[in-house]
């Protein structure tokens, strides 16, 4: 039986701009090619002061310049399973953060669902400028991956961060994307997202600070990696991510409801959701007036959704989030052994640019053995650290 190469049957879209480590391009796409992908080139303008077309032609490279039909960066975003961008400059890293499409490698990257893989390559100086790196992190919260750049000697004498990674490490970095892809194909994984919002008359209500971005995130990169997602989601204005089913609730309650009715075919849940604990005992069907200086509310327990999940027999692969303003292993530890659950990821709240809200976070993973802290990262990041891990765990409980 004949071996199936790594990256068997994957499209490539592959961009080369204007960095002298374009030169190195024409081994790339023979060592993709010999992992079994098929590839498709678009060649800058600037990018043919170091590479030519021949050299590409002759391993073999399709390469796609003619933007004169409407349709041809459709036809390449749909065609692609990644855009792999090597070397990718600081323009194109300016270009791609600013949401430029005035050429093809630009309208492809704008409108693809595929991943995109950037390989930087520049000067140690104009890698580590402000602006450089802000455009990465930005470039990084839209699910942007960078491979790199590598430190070393530079084309123009200096040494430093910056230098391209060796073409080894990018097709390894290529494989082991696809390590992850399909991983969960076959699993039905619910994720629970957002805040929930507890009337208590036609205008007021109990809610949090909960902005659904982690949650989100985790259901795209699940998706990714081939499950088959339902996102319930409380109330967020973010939009419904690629390959993935929303169920849209509002309250505790429905919330509630709507992951129980997956009971007999969910595999993983994942309860990111910000899930109210009390609501109001009764709701007004009036606006609750000002007539005294006090107020009292009776509150009723919600249910917990994450507890009685992990009580089922046989249970799903469960994963709570804590999120906590002291003490944060002990807390989640706690949350772990009470509930039952396989796995924790505790974050602080309160720190400035994590948490609540913001774009990154800080976590500890939790499980009955260790807590492992990771550092400061974009929720997406995080997200597709998370599913490795989860993924590593849900097939290592799997029957042999």
């Amino acid at each position: 039986m004949q071996e199936t190469l790594p990256l068997s049957g994957r499209h490539v879209v592959l961009g080369i701009t204007g960095g002298i480590a374009a030169y190195k391009t024409p081994e790339l796409v023979r060592r993709l090619q010999e992992q079994g992908a098929e590839i498709r080139v678009i060649l800058s303008h600037t990018a043919q002061q170091f590479v030519t077309r021949a050299s590409l032609e002759a391993v073999g490279a399709a390469i796609i310049q003619d933007i004169s039909s409407s349709m041809v960066h459709i036809d390449l975003a749909r065609w692609a399973d990644l855009i792999l961008i090597a070397p990718g400059t600081a323009h194109i890293l300016a270009r791609l953060a600013g949401g430029t499409a005035d050429d093809l490698l630009t309208t492809t990257c704008l409108a693809t669902e595929a991943p995109i893989a950037i390989a930087p390559a520049m000067n140690r100086i104009m890698w580590q400028k402000a602006v450089t790196q802000a455009n990465c992190q930005r470039l990084r919260e839209h699910g942007v991956m960078f491979i790199g750049p590598d430190e070393g000697s530079q084309a123009c004498g200096e040494m430093g961060p910056g230098r391209m990674r060796e073409i080894p490490g990018i097709v390894s970095f290529v494989e082991g994307i696809w390590e992850q892809f399909g991983a969960l194909a076959g699993i039905m994984a619910i994720v629970t997202a957002g805040p929930t919002y507890e009337a208590l008359d036609p205008v007021r209500g109990l809610t949090n600070r909960s902005s659904g971005k982690m949650g989100y995130a985790l259901a795209e990169a699940l998706a990714l990696s081939g499950a088959s997602v339902i996102l319930v989601s409380g109330p967020t204005a973010l939009p419904t991510p690629p390959r993935v089913q929303k169920v849209a609730v509002t309250t505790a309650l429905e919330m509630r409801d709507a992951v129980v009715a997956y009971r007999d075919t969910m595999r993983l849940f994942v309860a990111t959701a910000a899930v109210a604990d009390y609501r109001p005992q009764a709701v007004l069907p009036q606006k609750l007036k000002k007539t005294a200086d006090t107020l009292q509310i009776t509150l009723v327990r919600n249910p917990d959704i994450l507890a009685e999940v992990a009580g089922w027999r046989p249970a799903p692969f469960t994963v709570g989030f804590a999120a906590e303003s002291e003490n944060l292993e002990a807390h989640g530890r706690e949350k772990l052994l009470k509930k039952g659950l396989d796995l924790v990821v505790a974050n602080p709240i309160g720190e400035p640019g994590v948490g609540f809200e913001a774009d990154n976070n800080r976590v500890t993973l939790i499980d009955k053995d260790e807590a492992i802290a990771w550092p400061l990262a974009s929720k997406t990041e995080i997200a597709r650290r998370l599913v490795s891990e989860i993924t590593r765990r849900l097939q290592r409980n799997l029957p042999k």
